[in-house]
């Protein structure tokens, strides 16, 4: 009669899968809890929601080799400093607008939605609006008006008319701004930002 060695027997392996898998789950819980700690807002690479009061633009880290946001000087939106609960609340109301009209059905956001408009994570900084200067003010021309307004660059894609409130256009703009200053590690790769002043 042959004898299974202890490394071949299937008693061992059961109890091996079995240890792993309890094992792993409580790295996947220690794992989330942190992860969840790491992207709330007011941390290290995701601002409180009062960056939106700041400049916001990029620069080259050697280090890391990618571009990273920097915060700047006073900068506030539509010229209007706002407490941390005010601008939590634009925020929050910018962030329902976009889920609420479905943006992320063309656009991506944090790399999560579709390709087949432009990526919006860093939309505040895309040289596509020109200058720092004429900014909040494009963009808020584009969000409520889009088909007289568009920056197809050829392609000839157009965004559908939202139907806006300037209410709901300015939520957006301060969560797209918001959006810009989260350390993203890089994402989306080559993105070349609005020249800004340091």
């Amino acid at each position: 009669m042959t004898t299974t060695p202890w490394w071949a027997s299937e008693d061992m392996w059961r109890k091996a899968a079995i240890w792993i898998t309890a094992v792993m789950f409580v790295v996947l819980i220690f794992l989330s809890f942190h992860s969840m700690s790491e992207i709330v807002a007011g941390t290290k690479r995701v601002p409180a929601y009062s960056v939106i009061n700041k400049r916001i633009y990029y620069r080259f880290d050697e280090d890391r080799n990618m571009q990273v946001p920097v915060i700047g000087d006073d900068a506030p939106l539509f010229g209007k400093t706002l407490s941390e609960e005010d601008a939590a609340a634009l925020v929050s109301y910018g962030k329902k607008v976009i889920q609420g009209r479905n943006c992320m059905n063309c656009h991506t956001l944090l790399g999560n939605g579709a390709y087949y408009a432009p990526d919006l994570t860093k939309a505040w900084l895309d040289p596509a609006w020109g200058a720092e200067a004429v900014r909040e003010s494009l963009m808020l021309a584009f969000l409520k008006d889009p088909e007289t307004n568009a920056r197809t660059f050829g392609t000839g894609r157009k965004m559908a008319n939202l139907e806006l409130t300037d209410e709901e256009a300015s939520a957006v703009v301060a969560y797209l701004k918001w959006m810009s200053s989260i350390d993203t590690n890089g994402f989306p790769y080559n993105f070349k930002a609005l020249p800004q002043g340091e």
